[in-house]
């Protein structure tokens, strides 16, 4: 088992999803248990689905000095930047180490495919991209944190993960080394994904979508529903920011079971979890709170709650959230990160929405409405395809020892 690492702060936070914008915005909506699911008004093809869309995303182009990364996701991304003060936040931390020691770490499952979708949809006499999409840049994986690192003139290590629904929680993880192999002072973590023709197309081939809102862990369940979000983090050593949140360890595994189901015993899932323990120094009752990746999926769902049953208390709670917003693929991590740590600020269980009557492989962990409790160290469980998992520990700064 690995051994405990020191702790983090997390000197910053932000996020955007169909929710709303900025970290108001989410506590919100979780405390009033809303939805922001709504029926699918994206796709130009038709498909029954419900989507979790962010609202005015068309009506917010780039700055004319960012207009040559232009796309759905890099605009998702510059409304995520500019909130909560995160901007400001990312310019002090390279005031104090210089922009060359602030890495920069994001996690995407499809960047802006979608922009590329577009250019194939307008191809030109010759079978060419229209001239307003030779833009090299927006057709790659790495076009989201290219157009970051441009946004923020940041000249440090710059890394862009892509493993499924993983992507933006394992970015803490390679943030954690780089800082503690003194690669960097600070690292800027995050994800961005948004709706795309592929993704929901993909998802309902596979025959993965529900045709309603999603219902995570519900007996009923019949797929999840896509959502797109951008959330973003400044970590550095805890000395910088003493009163913020913290991230205590994580964990990661990969079982390669197969390429879309996970594994039956949940081993990779329970490697992350079992590693994401033993790096931060914990034992599983010290935990109040796991926001599960519970997607909807039948297998899934099946898997986690069983895990969750055999490791936990009755008095540590869980929940999933995509109820909320939808799986945001390889923005999930960071989304759920982000309401994680809302519930240590806030001291608020979500509830998880959706659900009315409980798969009977969930234990007595669940919450299924809202709880007011206290949380002073919770975890995040992203898993991904190919059983590609991931589980961050966070922890109030003034918890007890």
């Amino acid at each position: 088992m690995p051994q405990p690492i020191s702790p983090l702060a997390i000197s910053a936070f932000t996020a955007t999803s169909a929710l709303g914008r900025g970290l108001e915005a989410h506590r919100q909506a979780l405390q009033d248990a809303r939805c922001g699911l709504r029926a699918n008004d994206f796709s130009q093809a038709e498909l029954a689905c419900w989507v979790g869309r962010v609202t005015g995303l068309e009506a917010a182009p780039l700055p004319g000095a960012l207009a040559a990364w232009e796309c759905r996701n890099n605009r998702l991304a510059w409304l995520g930047l500019n909130q909560d003060g995160f901007l400001d936040a990312v310019r002090s931390a390279c005031e104090r180490y210089g922009a060359s020691r602030v890495a920069l770490l994001l996690g995407t499952s499809t960047a802006s495919i979608g922009a590329t979708e577009e250019a194939y949809r307008r191809l030109d006499a010759d079978g060419g991209f229209p001239q307003d999409m030779l833009r090299p840049p927006i057709h790659a994986p790495h076009s989201l944190a290219g157009f970051v690192a441009e946004a923020l003139t940041l000249e440090g290590p710059c890394l862009t993960v892509s493993t499924a629904c993983s992507s933006s929680a394992k970015v803490f993880a390679s943030a954690e080394r780089m800082i503690r192999l003194g690669l960097v002072d600070a690292a800027v973590v995050g994800g961005v994904d948004t709706l795309c023709e592929s993704v929901l197309f993909g998802f309902n081939a596979l025959e993965l979508v529900s045709r309603a809102p999603c219902r995570p862990f519900d007996r009923a369940r019949d797929g999840i529903s896509i959502g797109e979000a951008a959330g973003f983090a400044l970590l550095e050593r805890v000395d910088a920011a003493p009163r913020a949140p913290r991230l205590l360890g994580y964990g990661e595994a990969s079982d390669a079971h197969h390429m879309s189901t996970p594994h039956p015993e949940g081993l990779g899932a329970e490697m992350a979890l079992r590693d994401a323990l033993a790096r931060s120094g914990l034992e599983p009752a010290r935990v109040d709170y796991i926001n599960l990746h519970g997607t909807a999926s039948l297998k899934n769902d099946e898997v986690e709650a069983a895990l969750i049953a055999r490791t936990f208390p009755p008095s540590t709670r869980a929940s999933s959230t995509k109820g909320f917003t939808g799986h945001t693929l390889g923005a999930a991590g960071i989304l759920e990160a982000v309401i994680t740590l809302l519930t240590l600020e806030h001291e608020l269980v979500p509830g998880n929405l959706g659900g009315v009557d409980p798969d009977p492989a969930c234990g007595p962990q669940f919450a299924w409405r809202n709880e007011a409790r206290t949380v002073e160290v919770a975890l995040s469980n992203s898993f991904g395809f190919g059983g590609n998992n991931a589980c961050l520990a966070f922890a109030r700064a003034d918890r007890r020892a």
